[in-house]
């Protein structure tokens, strides 16, 4: 439920009620019981904001948590970012030194396999040109042919071994290679699942934030509310007693009057209140509201003293009392008490100045000024003074006919 609305509605639920009521009239012990009931669902409309408001404090204490909790796997997720992208950086300049070691190793395996082809060309000639065999052939006797057949077989069997040991080297050094490669497509695979795992983070990060952002726009929300009806509770409270205390000193004043034998100031076939008429003109009536147009507030109870006054804080009844007061005529100011003063007359009577009534969240839950055309004057909860239409909309359809003439 809006806060707002509520507030709005609780003190139309009041009425517009009056701090000085007629004797004999059970004016206050009505306010009384209506006070103490908008009183009542105030409160719990308060109690439900402030349990609504700890439970948004404790998400948030629960938020702030996961978000510390958050950006500390961020942070370890950076590092371990780094610690991978760092390997990573190793393992690709080891790879290019063993590539670089695998060329040289290539190309002294090629270095010698040409010597062992130069050598086969200085050794075996066909026409002219000697062979190994030509070269065992040509010693002088056994003795040099062993020697010849030793030599022979020491250069071949060193160059042989030369060459197997170089391709053995190359293949160490490729065996080597290609586990240094697939170290390093470990470690970017890793680094790619730590980054998409760093972003996941990031986003949750961000949904944090922005919930928690929500939540702080709620807290201050319920806060405002929970002051606003605060406010309107202890306007309430003093309003209350204030009815109490007004009824207390009607009590009294009713037994004091029939303790001396006074006489009601109401007769027995009228129970409306009396007018007190002073020699003020009804256009001064009707214009005296007209500088709070635009420049006024609705307050529940207001108009009823000075500061009010100078304020522009009316409610309707405190609105239309001060009103006749400027043309010198007194009302009193509850929209109850208005409702049976003077004289009722048929709507098509009606002239500027009557009052006229509105059946809003009561029967005469509203009292304004008729000015004519169709238009009245009053203080209204969502304008302040205004002049408004009984033509068309909430005024025509609250308004049920109900006008009464003061003098």
């Amino acid at each position: 439920m809006n806060s707002k609305k509520v507030v709005v509605s609780l003190t139309l639920a009041i009425g517009i009620v009056s701090f000085v009521s007629p004797v004999n009239q059970p004016v206050f012990a009505e306010t009384e019981s209506q006070i103490e009931a908008a009183r009542s669902a105030l409160q719990s409309e308060l109690a439900e904001k402030r349990e609504e408001l700890e439970n948004i404090q404790t998400d948030l204490v629960t938020l702030r948590e996961e978000i510390d909790r958050v950006n500390e796997a961020i942070e370890a997720n950076e590092e371990k970012i780094a610690e991978t992208e760092e390997l990573v950086e190793e393992k690709q300049a080891e790879i290019e030194a063993l590539e670089e070691e695998i060329v040289l190793l290539e190309e002294d395996i090629q270095r010698r396999y040409e010597i062992l082809k130069d050598r086969a060309s200085a050794l075996q000639k066909s026409g002219g040109v000697l062979s190994y065999l030509d070269v065992l052939l040509g010693a002088q006797n056994f003795t040099d042919f062993i020697d010849r057949v030793s030599v022979v077989t020491r250069i071949t069997q060193a160059d042989q071994g030369l060459i197997e040991q170089l391709e053995i080297d190359q293949a160490i050094v490729e065996e080597q290679k290609t586990l240094v490669e697939e170290k390093l497509t470990e470690l970017e695979e890793t680094k790619i699942e730590l980054e998409m795992m760093q972003q996941q983070i990031l986003e949750q990060k961000e949904e944090h934030e922005a919930k928690q952002e929500r939540l702080k726009e709620q807290e201050e929300e319920s806060q405002a509310i929970i002051k606003d009806l605060e406010i309107e509770d202890s306007e309430l409270e003093r309003m209350l007693e204030n009815a109490r205390a007004e009824a207390a000193r009607q009590r009294e004043e009713a037994t004091a009057q029939v303790s001396g034998g006074q006489v009601s100031q109401f007769s027995s076939s009228s129970d409306a209140p009396t007018v007190s008429a002073g020699s003020g003109s009804m256009s001064d009536i009707i214009s005296a509201g007209y500088k709070y147009i635009g420049n006024s507030a609705y307050k529940f109870g207001g108009g009823r003293n000075q500061d009010d006054i100078s304020r522009g804080l009316f409610d309707c009844s405190g609105f239309v009392a001060w009103a006749f007061r400027q043309g010198g005529v007194s009302l009193p100011a509850s929209t109850s008490s208005m409702s049976s003063v003077g004289t009722k007359v048929s709507t098509s009577e009606m002239k500027p100045g009557d009052l006229v009534f509105f059946d809003t969240y009561k029967v005469n839950g509203h009292v304004g000024i008729y000015l004519g055309n169709n238009q009245f004057i009053g203080s209204q909860s969502s304008t302040g003074v205004a002049i408004e239409s009984m033509a068309s909309g909430y005024w025509a359809n609250t308004f049920k006919g109900h006008v009464r003439r003061v003098n």
